[in-house]
């Protein structure tokens, strides 16, 4: 029986919950299979600088797809858009595992995330409306996060002990994820009947980038959740060259620790968020994204573990109470004005532009020779100070 968003908006309806089981799985799947091929890497002797050249890959993906997942996402039930989209996923993990290039595999996983992620937030606003909004949010993230959490965990442990095992687990996950994606009720799409010739649709795509950046509110959630985002997958990028340095531990899984404990954080921040802020209020998060920058400065020059959870714990507690208003902000504007798949993929677009750029100075950094803990140390800096100027801005404007 098919559930209409008219008549049940509850966050805990069935639905939702199939939205949240999938993302689970999903979300389990990237970030096992992330650490199982960095253990591959490491296996194979690849060199430390290729390391987030590999994350490099992925996000090419998503910049190279954004004019058109959008439109896939409004055009067809997000539903299964998101099935389709895991597909994709499990096939490049089956595909790393039978020994095709762990770049070709993971280019495929991209792809797959690509066309996942404006169809995974879009439903939000058809499942749930008005100030739920901000609490399916969180809901969603905090389902990212204790994926992150167990799915990092998973990725090291099983890696350590048998990377091809690592793997498998991941292609397993994601085939979950398909059939939990089967479980989501079937939603009217959102804009049927557009064109699909190339043209129209990236016309269609970077007029929604211009509308978007042209509304002071939605720059400022873009530029805020870029910044985030591309500083969060440095960081984990980070840790894997850190640890062994600062802490003189070698292992697969201790990274992936230290990468729970800010998923840990991050539910904590989200559930906070969601109590504290609303859309009327989003800047409050904004001292929290300063914090996060001095937060990873400190973690940077720590020399023991426990510490070092302790600071991690706080970064993510941070984040999280930082992004999820500004995503329920782009989401609600999104929605009203370009469509929300249109405008998750604008997103994309800018949070995977600036991920690249981080990475790609983080990877050349290495290949130079900057030592990690300096490379840490800038970094927060930088972070700190990039999002006090956005806050900045926004109160002038």
């Amino acid at each position: 029986m098919r559930e209409s968003v008219s008549t049940n908006t509850s966050l805990w309806s069935r639905g939702m919950m199939a939205v949240i089981a999938a993302q689970f799985l999903s979300a389990f799947g990237d970030n096992a299979l992330l650490f199982a091929t960095l253990a591959l890497l490491k296996a194979e002797f690849y060199p430390d600088w290729s390391q987030p050249v590999l994350q490099m890959v992925f996000v090419g993906a998503y910049i190279l797809f954004a004019p058109f997942v959008g439109q896939v996402a409004d055009s067809y039930a997000k539903g299964r858009v998101m099935m389709v989209a895991n597909g994709l996923k499990l096939l490049g993990a089956v595909s790393i595992c039978i020994g095709v290039n762990p770049f070709v595999g993971y280019l495929l996983v991209g792809i797959g995330a690509a066309a996942y992620s404006p169809a995974k937030y879009g439903i939000l606003g058809e499942i749930t409306t008005g100030d739920k909004l901000v609490k399916a949010n969180g809901l969603m993230e905090s389902s990212t996060i204790a994926a992150i959490l167990l799915g990092s965990v998973a990725g090291g442990v099983l890696a350590d002990w048998h990377v091809l095992a690592a793997l498998g687990v991941c292609a397993v996950v994601y085939g979950a994820a398909v059939v939990a994606n089967l479980m989501i009720p079937k939603l009217p799409a959102a804009r049927p009947g557009q064109s699909w010739h190339f043209t129209p649709m990236t016309h269609s795509f970077f007029s929604a980038c211009k509308n978007l950046w042209r509304n002071g509110e939605t720059r400022f959630s873009l530029v805020g959740t870029s910044l985030f985002w591309g500083a969060g997958v440095t960081l984990r990028f980070l840790l894997v060259l850190w640890v062994p340095v600062a802490l003189g531990i070698t292992d697969n899984a201790t990274p992936t620790y230290l990468n729970a404990m800010v998923a840990v954080g991050i539910v904590a921040g989200a559930g906070l968020a969601a109590k504290l802020v609303t859309l009327d209020t989003v800047a409050r998060c904004m001292p929290a994204g300063i914090l996060i920058g001095v937060a990873v400065t400190l973690f940077s020059l720590q020399h023991a573990l426990l510490p070092a959870y302790g600071v991690l714990l706080l970064i993510g507690a941070l984040g999280g109470f930082f992004v999820v208003p500004l995503n329920a902000l782009l989401q609600a504007i999104g929605k009203a004005s370009v469509g929300a798949g249109n405008a998750i993929a604008v997103q994309n677009l800018g949070e995977n532009m600036a991920m690249l750029l981080m990475l790609g100075l983080y990877s050349l950094a290495v290949k130079a020779g900057a030592p990690v803990v300096g490379v840490g140390v800038g970094f927060g800096t930088l972070f700190a100070l990039a999002i006090a100027a956005l806050w900045i801005w926004q109160r002038r404007r």
